[in-house]
């Protein structure tokens, strides 16, 4: 439905206040003027405007009708009051008697006690609100769904002076701010480990719109399909590019993305919005408006992944609409960007030159945001949920992103930036020496051969295997792919997903897991209700066996990818023998079909189950009659087996995986499954980490799954380790009752010379 046509009043409103802007005098000045001309207009005998201020508080700022005391004085929180209320949703409210309202508050000062009826508004820039521009009259007035829509493009004029930041300067906001020009240190999440050092760059493009009335609507149209046919053109030739011609779901969103460009729905509201009378470049930021204000408070994954990918497509479409498609400031950028953003689109991280991008910090975000999944594929850092970052980072700044640990410093000290430039500058002299040991093999001093594997979730994932040596995929998340298409992938799709991985791995072995979603992982095109506790809720087996088409179409795609070649299959989360059993036969089923059919099955089956769940291991001697091999999955078993939320900042860390119980636990597990002749394995964060590694094979393990980069710091390790030497070592301490062996091991780490 398109948006209704503005009157010729409002026209005419619309350029008086673009004189307005224009014209001489302080902002406040301007401010003044533009309240009593939309009082005028819009025949009300109260007008004013609310700006946003540090600590959520909204002040008047300027009116007409209430008294010119209050101004500056009348403040309100937000979430307070009506002005407040439409603060707090982002949506206009009109009232035709104000003071029955519920979120009413009566501030005597205003002098409002007069005025019966409001219409208010937020003014909103960028997806922010940062202010409430509001109309009120004396009788009970009920206004227009077209005085609602007039307000709202009045406020896009009212936000240019608001949000503009020419009514508070700098110093005012730092005197707001006490520590934004102090060293701070902000945590987060990490969603792509790695260090970098650089200069901060806010991704938050602030495109001036000086033109609202349109003089000639044809011409508009014209230029809005002009525009959209460049940004068409040049989402095309970013898909081209060679660095993105690889297949991998970073691809596959950016395919999306282009779809979502070619939205008829989107692009007939910017059209209508053009006829009613707006020029081009107006109507693009009336509509996004309008998309930010409606969608603002979902919580639904999917649609906020859509509404971050129209904010970038508007800001792009607006600046092809005013001869600027980003290239001029990017030339003006530092060598080493660290980028800043709430959240942005996937295709807006690719405008960047990927030689100065170093590292990227969102305030939102997860592992599964679009933007993320395409910055791993260009291996930089990223730290999400990085709270209030955009608050207290300065353009240009200098930065440290320390992803590994969850953390970026701002500001820092000249002996912290010190510190970390040698950690850095040492860390690629290390990488440089482990990538000379990718032909090498991990075998120890006394000659125990180990065998490394990676961990993997997007295509892009395998060239790891060539880069590190790695001997095969340990665990690839069949996941990733069905998180991030917008609808569920059928059996060819899938097939066409897993025939690139075995082949791309080129021989090498490749272990599949089945979906592991549910839980913290939801679809986005399925809704779940959730489960208080997501991690041990429903997900992964759990869900496809209670949704067996599900299971048995991936089976099918498995099987119909291998083509006769080997293929590999792990169960998740598998928590007693019958669910194993329940997975088995539905593989069989689809065997069957697949040999009923005429095509190749695998040249040879094994079949497998994550060992995460500790009750799994109490049913030992029947699973090892069933499987071919055993994973054991760290993280969740730990944190199963420890009753601590791996995800908790209070105790994630309280319990060692190095304790006694730790590794006892583990010990037991190898022992029974090398008595019962079942390979068993590590994929976890575990596996990475080399003093951890260590511990592992002098348990006994002798395969382990881990993430890229730490294929060459194990690797390193083990070639530098005699196993005999460790295990007779972890012998005697068996007994001992410690929180933690951890500095044990590394103390023998020191004293026989293993690089840890």
């Amino acid at each position: 439905m398109g948006l209704p046509p503005l009157t010729t009043s409002s026209r005419r409103l619309l350029a008086r206040l673009r004189d307005v802007m224009a014209g001489p005098g302080t902002p406040q000045e301007r401010l003044d003027r533009i309240v009593r001309l939309i009082a005028s207009d819009m025949v009300s005998e109260v007008c004013s405007v609310y700006v946003l201020r540090a600590g959520e508080v909204l002040e008047l700022y300027a009116t007409t009708g209430l008294r010119s005391t209050a101004i500056h004085q009348t403040r309100l929180g937000v979430g307070e009051g009506l002005v407040g209320y439409i603060a707090s949703q982002a949506r206009p409210l009109a009232a035709a008697n104000a003071q029955e309202h519920p979120n009413f508050v009566f501030r005597p000062e205003t002098g409002e006690e007069d005025y019966q009826s409001l219409l208010g508004v937020p003014i909103l820039r960028g997806g922010r609100v940062h202010g409430v521009l509001v109309v009120q009259n004396r009788t009970h007035r009920r206004y227009t769904d077209e005085e609602t829509e007039t307000l709202e493009t009045v406020a896009m004029v009212v936000a240019e002076l608001v949000a503009g930041g020419r009514l508070m300067g700098r110093d005012e906001r730092h005197a707001l701010d006490g520590d934004s020009l102090l060293p701070i240190t902000i945590h987060g999440v990490r969603l792509n480990g790695g260090l970098a050092i650089g200069e901060a760059v806010r991704h938050e493009p602030h495109l001036t719109i000086q033109r609202l009335v349109a003089d000639d609507v044809d011409v508009e149209l014209s230029r809005l399909e002009e525009a959209v046919a460049e940004m068409h053109g040049a989402l095309d030739a970013m898909l081209a590019d060679r660095k993105m011609v690889g297949e991998g779901e970073h691809r596959d969103i950016l395919e999306t993305y282009r779809m979502i460009a070619e939205d008829a729905g989107w692009l007939s509201r910017i059209s209508d919005a053009i006829g009613g009378g707006l020029t081009a470049e107006a109507a693009v930021e009336r509509v996004h408006s309008d998309t930010r204000a409606r969608f603002r408070n979902q919580s639904d994954p999917y649609l906020r992944e859509r509404l971050h990918d129209f904010d970038d497509l508007a800001n792009r479409l607006l600046q092809h609409l005013l001869g600027n498609n980003g290239n001029g400031s990017m030339e003006d950028l530092p060598d080493n960007i660290i980028l800043f953003a709430r959240t942005m689109g996937p295709a807006a991280l690719l405008d960047y030159d990927r030689r100065k991008l170093k590292g990227l910090v969102l305030e939102d975000g997860s592992a599964t945001t679009h933007v993320a999944i395409v910055a791993r594929a260009l291996d930089i850092p990223v730290l999400g949920h990085a709270k209030d970052v955009l608050e207290k980072v300065e353009p240009f700044d200098s930065v440290i992103i320390d992803a590994d640990n969850a953390q970026v410093l701002i500001r820092p000290e000249d002996d912290v930036h010190e510190t970390f430039s040698a950690t850095l500058k040492t860390r690629v002299q290390r990488m440089a020496a482990y990538a000379s040991l990718k032909d090498v093999s991990a075998v120890t001093k006394d000659g125990i051969e180990i065998s490394l594997n990676i961990n993997a979730g997007l295509i892009s994932d395998v060239d790891n295997l060539e880069e590190t040596g790695a001997d095969g995929i340990g665990l690839y998340r069949t996941e990733i792919p069905f998180l991030n298409l917008t609808e569920m992938p059928d059996v060819d799709k899938q097939a066409e997903i897993y025939t690139k991985i075995i082949e791309q791995a080129d021989g090498k072995p490749v272990i599949f897991r089945t979906l592991d979603v549910g839980g913290d992982k939801n679809l986005p095109y399925w809704s779940d209700a959730g489960d208080e506790n997501p991690a041990m809720g429903w997900r992964a087996i759990r869900v496809t066996l209670d949704r067996p088409v599900l299971l048995r179409h991936q089976l099918r795609a498995l099987i119909r990818a291998s083509d006769g070649r080997p293929l590999s299959i792990m169960f998740p989360m598998i928590t007693e023998v019958a669910e194993f059993d329940a997975a088995r036969a539905l593989l069989d089923r689809e065997l069957k079909l697949a040999k009923e059919r005429g095509r190749n099955i695998p040249e040879t089956l094994r079949v497998g189950t994550m060992l995460e769940v500790p009750a799994l291991a109490f049913q030992m001697p029947a699973l090892l009659k069933r499987v071919d091999f055993l994973s054991i999955g760290s993280n969740d078993l730990f944190q199963f087996l420890f009753a601590s939320d791996r995800g908790s900042p209070r105790i994630g860390d309280r319990y060692d995986p190095l304790s006694p119980a730790g590794l006892s636990f583990l010990s037991q597990l190898v022992d029974q499954a090398g008595a019962g002749g079942v390979p068993i394995g590590l994929c976890g964060e575990m596996a990475g980490r080399p003093l951890d590694a260590m511990a592992l094979i002098g348990i006994g393990i002798r395969n382990l799954s881990m993430t890229p980069s730490s294929i060459g710091p194990v690797k390193t390790m083990i070639r530098s380790l005699s196993q005999g030497s460790l295990e007779r070592y972890l012998d005697t301490l068996k007994d001992v009752a410690e929180h933690s062996l951890r500095e044990q091991l590394r103390s023998f780490a020191r004293d026989h010379g293993v690089e840890i």
